[in-house]
C-alpha cells in the first residue's frame, strides 16, 4: 500500500463518520433540540467516543453549524432537485409541493422537516444557528416564490406570486406540523386537495 492510498482511505473513513454523525445529529437536533446538541450526546447516539466527535468538529457550535449544512443538502437533494427536473411554470410548482410532502412524509428526518422544527426552536434566539436557518429558509421561500412567479409571467396562473407562494408554504408547513401531531398521514392528503384548488386547472 502507497501512502497515497493510506491517505486516501483514512479521509474516506473520515468523510463517512463525519456524514454519519451529521445524519444522527440533524435527528437528534429536531428530537431534542438543536440549542442542546451537544458531542456528548452524539457520541452517546453513534456509539463514538467523545473524542472522536470532538476530533471531527472541534467546538459545539461548529458542530451545530455543520449539522444545519447537512440538513441544507438533504432538503436539496429531496424537494429542489426534483423540480428543476422539470420545466418551469406549474408543473415545476406541483412537482415542488410533492416532493416536500413526500419529504415530510417519509420522515426524512426523524422529527419532520429540519428546518420548520428548527425554526420553532430558534425564532427568538438570535445568534449564528438561528442566523443558518434563516437563510437556508429564506433561500427556500425565494426560491417557491420564484417558481410561482414563473407560472404567472407565462400566464400559466392568474395570481399574485407573492400571495401564492406565501399560501403554498402555509399548506405544506400544516401538513407537516398536523402530520406529527396527529401520527397520521391524513394532512397530506387535505394539503393536496388545498394545492389542487390553488393552483385549479392550470
Amino acid at each position: 500500500m502507497t501512502i497515497e492510498s493510506a491517505t486516501d482511505g483514512r479521509l474516506q473513513r473520515g468523510e463517512r463518520s463525519r456524514a454519519a454523525v451529521l445524519r444522527a445529529a440533524s435527528d437528534l437536533a429536531i428530537v431534542d433540540g438543536i440549542d442542546g446538541l451537544s458531542i456528548a450526546a452524539v457520541a452517546e447516539r453513534t456509539g463514538m467516543s467523545k473524542a472522536g466527535v470532538a476530533g471531527l468538529f472541534g467546538t459545539k457550535l461548529q458542530l451545530q453549524l455543520q449539522t444545519v449544512q447537512a440538513a441544507r443538502e438533504i432538503f436539496i437533494h429531496e424537494v429542489v432537485d426534483p423540480a428543476l427536473e422539470v420545466r418551469g411554470g406549474v408543473e415545476r410548482i406541483r412537482t415542488v409541493c410533492e416532493a416536500s410532502l413526500d419529504y415530510s412524509r417519509r420522515r426524512v428526518f426523524e422529527g419532520g422537516c429540519f428546518f420548520s422544527a428548527t425554526a420553532a426552536e430558534l425564532g427568538s434566539r438570535p445568534g449564528p444557528v438561528r442566523d443558518a436557518v434563516f437563510d437556508q429558509l429564506a433561500q427556500w421561500h425565494a426560491f417557491l416564490r420564484r417558481t410561482v412567479q414563473r407560472a404567472v409571467d407565462q400566464g400559466e396562473l392568474d395570481a399574485d406570486g407573492d400571495t401564492l407562494a406565501f399560501e403554498l408554504d402555509a399548506i405544506l408547513e400544516a401538513a407537516n406540523r398536523r402530520s406529527l401531531l396527529y401520527g397520521s398521514d391524513g394532512p397530506y392528503a387535505q394539503a393536496r386537495t388545498a394545492i389542487s384548488r390553488l393552483l385549479g386547472n392550470a
